[in-house]
């Protein structure tokens, strides 16, 4: 009997992809909240597991070899997750090699651009003056504007980022929910609005949008301010002593 794989979750885009993937793949999972806003990603059990403490982490109970496995990084666990399963993640190597080129260009591109784009939108100027952000709004902005254009030419004539629906396909997607976030229009790119909502219709995308639906916080626009300032206090900023202060303090 499959032991279930423990997925240590928050509700971020890069969280999305493992729950999306564990449905798709159809393995069993517990889920393990842990709280960013709070400061839980700083606890020495999750750093254990999460060295960089970020958002996720896998522990594998059947492991290879029978021996449990922790996994952090969201492309490195889709991996893990693949190459288990068996699904999503071909095998043969020219196919392999369509969905890793896929993956990693969000790992290193889609997905940073798209987090600084939304915190330099929304979230920096209830912490700074606006009149210090154009550059970094606007290059942000601009920068993920181009890579919608990269996905619209290449979803041009094919249903799929990698031919067949894939883990680069998980790995994208829950970064195109905030698009309004990151002040981009849809409608400006028809064959990339025409695959998000192809897999936003999967009913184990579905699955793995639903299941974090009781950890969300506010909206930004419902905190108050101190509530911003703690929660910028625990998510940005941090430098290696900070973070080995607040792993310290978790004991």
């Amino acid at each position: 009997m499959q032991n279930p794989i423990e997925l240590y979750f928050w509700t971020t885009p890069n969280g999305y992809k493992i729950s999306i993937a564990l449905e798709e793949m159809g393995l069993a999972y517990v889920l393990k909240p842990v709280d960013i806003g709070k400061g839980e990603q700083f606890g020495a059990a999750f750093m254990k597991i999460s060295p960089n403490n970020k958002m996720p982490a896998i522990v594998d109970p059947d492991g290879p070899g029978g021996a449990p496995i922790s996994v952090f990084e969201s492309g490195a666990i889709l991996q893990y997750l693949g190459r288990k399963s068996g699904k999503l993640y071909p095998s043969d190597e020219r196919a392999r090699a369509e969905v890793e080129q896929w993956l990693f260009w969000q790992v290193a591109g889609l997905g940073p651009m798209s987090g600084q784009a939304g915190h330099f939108r929304n979230y920096a100027p209830k912490l700074v003056d606006a009149a210090q952000l154009d550059y970094g709004r606007n290059r942000y902005i601009n920068e993920v504007n181009r890579l919608y254009g990269v996905m619209d030419r290449r979803l041009a004539d094919r249903d799929y980022l990698a031919g067949d629906y894939s883990i680069a396909d998980i790995a994208s997607w829950p970064w195109l929910r905030g698009y309004v976030s990151y002040d981009q229009n849809l409608d400006e790119f028809p064959n990339l609005k025409a695959w998000f909502e192809r897999i936003g219709a999967r009913s184990a995308v579905e699955r793995g949008i639903a299941i974090g639906a009781q950890l969300r916080s506010k909206p930004l626009a419902e905190q108050s301010n101190a509530e911003i300032l703690e929660s910028a206090r625990v998510l940005f900023g941090q430098t290696a002593r900070s973070v080995a202060d607040a792993c310290a303090k978790q004991g």
